[in-house]
């Protein structure tokens, strides 16, 4: 037996101690921290497996086509006779549509998580933070049908009204770019609020109350203090938002058209997840292997985002 465990045991029997409480608690610290070891591997080994199989299944198609054919060219035509596999209208509309939804959606849902945690009264509050919380419960299809039945209908008789005499614009129905940045600006609504309401309410009521004794008024105090203070958790709830707009596909593709062409506002599009869903079901060969390169794209979208977003958090900090 180790001296000093020996020592340490002659102490606590002199002291009249059980060994028992000590012995058991450290047999559970043990254990948790061997299950949370074993989490934390399991995560990582999923997030590398993701990455190899995706990339392992999106380079041949890249090595067979080329670079500049599949990112570089506008055009999309897997099934004819002389098949074209360009994706960069899709690449165009993913990037243009997730940009102006998180554009739109996250200043919406900020204020509304400074309303909830620092302004609105407590009742009020308790009322409406489970109405925010639904909102994440609902199902995208739904979101969908929402957009295809009330959302495009409106778009169209905006799109008419604009290209009233029009001889070259091709008519939509409302099925177009801006129905789909509207629905993805909703759908993202809930993940950012949550997520900043609760950073907001972890900023130390010390801080804020060092701002209002200083004379910064209350809003002042929530724009120059609290929200700096969250800024981690905010960027968090920004990442989250921005990894799902892009990787929406069913409502996407119900609102947007389903058309591979330039992502202007009243243009039916398709998104990198809307190719994938669409055309998976039916393709084959050299076909199947691209809407793979498709998926490995989007994949490395998302990754590139995350990294540029904590970037940019760490220089802030910094």
């Amino acid at each position: 037996m180790d001296v000093s465990l020996q020592q340490f045991y002659q102490e606590m029997k002199a002291s009249g101690q059980s060994l028992r409480p000590r012995i058991s608690v450290r047999i559970v610290e043990a254990a948790a921290q061997a299950v949370f070891t074993v989490c934390a591997f399991a995560s990582l080994l999923a997030v590398v497996s993701i990455t190899l199989y995706m990339i392992a299944n999106g380079i041949p198609a890249i090595w067979q086509i080329g670079v500049k054919e599949i990112l570089f060219s506008a055009l999309w035509k897997p099934v004819s006779e002389e098949p074209s596999f360009g994706i960069l209208y899709i690449i165009l509309s993913s990037v243009t549509g997730t940009f102006l939804a998180v554009l739109l959606g996250v200043p919406v849902a900020l204020l509304t998580a400074v309303f909830l945690a620092e302004i609105a009264p407590k009742r009020l509050a308790a009322a409406v933070r489970p109405a925010v919380e639904l909102l994440a419960g609902i199902p995208s299809v739904v979101y969908g049908l929402l957009g295809l039945m009330v959302l495009n209908p409106v778009m169209y008789r905006w799109e008419q009204r604009l290209f009233k005499g029009s001889q070259t614009h091709q008519f939509t129905g409302g099925a177009n770019l801006l129905s789909a940045v509207f629905v993805l600006a909703a759908m993202i609504l809930p993940t950012v609020i949550s997520i900043s309401e609760s950073a907001l309410r972890a900023v130390p009521e010390q801080l804020k109350a060092s701002s209002m004794a200083l004379g910064a008024s209350h809003i002042q105090t929530i724009f120059r203090v609290a929200i700096p203070a969250a800024r981690p958790g905010i960027v968090t709830a920004v990442v989250l938002g921005v990894g799902r707009a892009l990787g929406e596909a069913m409502a996407v593709n119900m609102v947007s058209g389903g058309s591979v062409n330039l992502p202007l506002p009243f243009h039916s599009v398709r998104f990198l997840t809307t190719a994938i869903v669409s055309e998976m079901g039916y393709a084959e060969g050299l076909h199947r292997q691209v809407l793979f390169t498709v998926g490995m794209i989007l994949f490395l979208f998302i990754m590139l985002v995350n990294m540029l977003l904590h970037a940019i958090l760490r220089r802030g900090d910094g």
